[in-house]
C-alpha cells in the first residue's frame, strides 16, 4: 500500500516567507527521485529550483503558475511505495532525504495566504492536482455566467500567468494562435497584449473601409455586460492595457529592488561627491598583467580591489546605522557587492571577503556571479550581506550618475565610461582615458571630510595605480 506524503513549500532562507510559482517542473502521475527538483520559484531574492525530498509518484499539485505561496504551503503529494503502472523501477523512499534548502518541514503555514483565484470549477483529480486550462482552443463559452474553454486534447498552452489565460478569455482572442517569446515559447502578458491591440487597429481599419457596416453585437459573455448578476471584473490594468497603458506589478525581484530603494531613500540622508580621473596608467596596467599570461584580468576586479584598499584607509564607509540602538556598527570585513542588470531586473550579488581576494580571484568570482544572476540561479546568500557596492554603470554608456545606496550600507562608489577626452598630463594638454567617479554615502557615518578622502584616493590609485603596491 502506498504512503501518501505531503511536501510543504520549504523555508527558502534569510527571511523569505512567500514564493510564487513560476514553472512546474513536473506532472500528475510523474515519477520523482529523491532531491529531484519539482518546481522553479522566485522570491524576493532570486530564482530557485526546489527539490522534492520523496521519491515516488506525483498525485497531485496545489498552485497554478503565477501563484504566490506561503512558506508552509503544500506544493505536491507523492504516493511513496506506489509501483508505476509502465513498470519502472520503485524509487520512492519514505523517509525522504531532508535536503531542501532551509527548514523543510514547516509544520504549519501562515495564516495569511494568497492564492490566484481559478475562473471555473475543477472537480476530482483536477482540482488538487492538475492545472486549471482555460481560454484555450475553441472560442470561450458561457460556464455560470464566466467565459470558459474546453481543455485540448493537445495539452495545455504554456501560459506565464492566470491573469494571461483571463485576459486572452474575456477578449476571445485563442492563445494557441499566438507565439510566445517567453522561454521556450511561453505566452507573456506583452504578447496577449500586442495581439489584442493588433487585433483593435484591424478592426479599425475594416470599419474605416465600410463605414456603414452594422456594428456588431458582442459575442462572448465575458464582454458583455450583466446587470443583474454583476460579475468579478478583472484588474483595472488588464482593461487599461488594451488602450495602450501597461502596468506591471511590483513583485518577485522588481519588488524588493522597488521596496529597498524606497527605504533607503526614506531612512538615509545622503550625499553625491564626485571627480574626474586619468584612468590612462590603471588601462595600461591591465594591458601589461593580461599580456604576461595567466587568467586575464577584469577592469571591474581592478577596481574592487582599488575599494578595498580604500575602505581600509576609511572604514567610517565600510558600515552601517543600527538605528533601533542609534549605533553606527562598522565591519572588519568587506562584502563587496556590485550591480548586475539581469532581464529579471537589477541585483546585486555579492563577493565574500573581497579585501582578502587578489585580482584573479575577484575577477573568477565576478564572472560566475554575473552568469548566475543572467541565469537567475543567484541563491538569496548570494545577494544579501554585502558591507559596500561598487555601481560600474559605465557600461550604461554614461559618464556620471547620483546612485541610491543599497540599504542598509552606507556607501556606493560609481564609475562612469572610460572614454578619451582633452587632459592637462604634465603640463601639456594631451588625450587621455578619462573617467568620473562618484561616491554617494550616508552622511550620519561620516563628514564630507572623510568621504572626500576616499574618494581622492580611488582616483588617486586610479591615475597611478603604484599607489595601491602600499596596501598590499
Amino acid at each position: 500500500m502506498a504512503q501518501v506524503l505531503e511536501f510543504k513549500l520549504p523555508d527558502l532562507g534569510e527571511g523569505l516567507t512567500e514564493a510564487e510559482i513560476v514553472r512546474w517542473l513536473v506532472e500528475v502521475g510523474d515519477v520523482v527521485a529523491i532531491d529531484q527538483p519539482v518546481v522553479e520559484v522566485e522570491t524576493a531574492k532570486a530564482m530557485v529550483e526546489v527539490p522534492c525530498p520523496y521519491g515516488g509518484v506525483v498525485t497531485a499539485r496545489f498552485g497554478e503558475e503565477g501563484t504566490e505561496l506561503p512558506v508552509g504551503a503544500p506544493l505536491i503529494t507523492v504516493a511513496v511505495g506506489e509501483r508505476p503502472a509502465s513498470g519502472e523501477a520503485d524509487t520512492a523512499g519514505a523517509e525522504g532525504s531532508g535536503n531542501v534548502l532551509v527548514g523543510y518541514g514547516t509544520s504549519e503555514a501562515p495564516a495569511r495566504r494568497r492564492r490566484v483565484r481559478r475562473e471555473q470549477p475543477v472537480s476530482g483529480a483536477s482540482a488538487a492536482g492538475s492545472r486549471a486550462v482555460t481560454g484555450q482552443g475553441a472560442a470561450p463559452v458561457a460556464v455560470n455566467g464566466q467565459a470558459g474553454a474546453p481543455e485540448s486534447e493537445d495539452g495545455p498552452v504554456p501560459v506565464i500567468s492566470p491573469l494571461v489565460r483571463r485576459l486572452a478569455r474575456q477578449n476571445g482572442l485563442d492563445l494557441r494562435e499566438l507565439t510566445g517569446s517567453g522561454p521556450d515559447g511561453l505566452i507573456l502578458r506583452a504578447d496577449v497584449e500586442y495581439a489584442l491591440r493588433a487585433a483593435a487597429r484591424a478592426g479599425g481599419a475594416a470599419q474605416t473601409a465600410q463605414p456603414h457596416a452594422p456594428v456588431p453585437q458582442a459575442t462572448s459573455t465575458a464582454t458583455a455586460p450583466q446587470p443583474t448578476a454583476p460579475q468579478p471584473t478583472a484588474p483595472q490594468s488588464t482593461a487599461a492595457a488594451v488602450h495602450g497603458e501597461i502596468r506591471t506589478p511590483l513583485k518577485g525581484i522588481r519588488g524588493a529592488v522597488a521596496d529597498k530603494l524606497a527605504r533607503s531613500r526614506r531612512e538615509i540622508p545622503d550625499a553625491t561627491c564626485w571627480v574626474d580621473a586619468d584612468a590612462t596608467e590603471l588601462m595600461r596596467a591591465r594591458t601589461a598583467m593580461n599580456a604576461a599570461g595567466g587568467p586575464k584580468i577584469s577592469l571591474l576586479a581592478l577596481l574592487a580591489r582599488i575599494c578595498t584598499a580604500a575602505l581600509a584607509r576609511f572604514p567610517e564607509l565600510n558600515s552601517t546605522v543600527d538605528t533601533d540602538a542609534r549605533e553606527v556598527v562598522r565591519f572588519d570585513h568587506v562584502h563587496l557587492g556590485f550591480a548586475a542588470q539581469t532581464d529579471r531586473g537589477l541585483v546585486v550579488p555579492v563577493v565574500r571577503d573581497a579585501h582578502a581576494r587578489d585580482a584573479e580571484s575577484l575577477t573568477a568570482e565576478f564572472a560566475r556571479l554575473t552568469e548566475a544572476g543572467r541565469t537567475g540561479t543567484l541563491t538569496p546568500a548570494e545577494l544579501t550581506g554585502g558591507t559596500f557596492t561598487l555601481n560600474n554603470y559605465g557600461v550604461f554608456g554614461v559618464d556620471g550618475s547620483t546612485p541610491i545606496i543599497n540599504h542598509p550600507e552606507a556607501a556606493m562608489l560609481g564609475v562612469g565610461r572610460i572614454v578619451p577626452k582633452p587632459w592637462v598630463h604634465e603640463g601639456e594638454l594631451a588625450v587621455r582615458q578619462v573617467v568620473q567617479l562618484s561616491l554617494t554615502f550616508d552622511h550620519r557615518v561620516c563628514d564630507g571630510g572623510t568621504a572626500g578622502g576616499f574618494l581622492r584616493y580611488v582616483a588617486d590609485c586610479v591615475e597611478q595605480p603604484a599607489v595601491l603596491l602600499r596596501t598590499l
